[in-house]
């Protein structure tokens, strides 16, 4: 009876074992193993996008600018429409244009789009993207300014010019050639109301630049005299030796411009006219 009573017990004792054996490893599937039971949420494969960061001159308008609270113009539109042509991201980090090139050189920056203008000077420190825009320079004085027509008339005359950019240098060139002195800002609003303050005679700035800004504001105070002084090409700026970056721009850039999208960019900005 006894032997009977005790052979009754182990199969009880082997039988409760055998139960917490088989939950525990039900558990244990049902947690890991997406084939048994609920599927565990599938996790995207999708490589994260790679992200460039590109300085700009947010006081630049029509090609950057600030317009309620986020960056605009033709530079940031193009740089998104590439971005998403070929299939990655941009941080706009704004600066005065002075700081743009060091902040590429210094790799503080991957690149920039700033109406830059290609020069052989810039190009031994930073590679350029193919040109997207011809620009020039221009003569600008205040509205009711009749003295100053061209270059022979600096004779004397102040010139108000933003640092870094290639129309400072010019406007060097021409203080030197015509006896002017030159006074020098961080951003184009400061040395145009230079000129319409009468601190400065003339300032120069690329055509489209200052075409907008009195197409924009009819009480700008400001007129563009003679012709363009030069035939300057803007292209992205990019940290020498980027090959990568370099080709996935000139690549979006293409794409871009065939598509049409380049051209409606071109057109919210400045009508027509390229």
């Amino acid at each position: 009876m006894k032997k009977a009573l005790f052979t009754v017990l182990s199969c009880l004792l082997a039988l409760t074992v055998s139960a917490c054996g088989s939950s525990g490893q039900s558990q244990s599937t049902s947690g890991n193993d997406s084939s048994n039971g609920a599927a565990a949420p599938a996790e995207s494969s999708a490589p994260a996008k790679e992200k460039y960061v590109f300085g700009t001159d947010a006081t630049y308008p029509p090609f950057e600018f600030e317009k309620d609270g986020k960056y605009v113009g033709i530079d940031i539109d193009l740089l998104n429409a590439i971005a998403e042509a070929e299939g990655f991201e941009i941080e706009i980090k704004p600066m005065d244009f002075k700081g743009i090139i060091p902040g590429i050189t210094s790799k503080q920056l991957d690149g920039a789009a700033a109406g830059i203008s290609i020069t052989d000077e810039r190009k031994q420190v930073i590679d350029f993207s193919e040109p997207y825009y011809q620009a020039g320079l221009s003569l600008v004085v205040r509205a009711d300014n009749e003295t100053i027509k061209n270059p022979e008339d600096l004779k004397g005359k102040t010139i108000a010019i933003k640092k870094g950019t290639t129309g400072a240098k010019f406007a060097e060139e021409l203080a030197q050639k015509y006896g002017a002195e030159i006074k020098y800002f961080d951003d184009s609003p400061a040395m145009f109301q230079e000129v319409v303050n009468g601190n400065a005679d003339v300032t120069l700035e690329d055509y489209p630049v200052v075409s907008y800004k009195i197409a924009v504001d009819p009480n700008s105070n400001l007129k563009i005299v003679g012709d363009r002084l030069n035939g300057d090409y803007y292209g992205i700026g990019v940290a020498k030796g980027n090959e990568e970056l370099l080709k996935k721009i000139n690549d979006g850039l293409k794409k871009v411009q065939e598509s049409g999208k380049y051209d409606e960019i071109i057109k919210t900005y400045l009508g027509e006219q390229k």
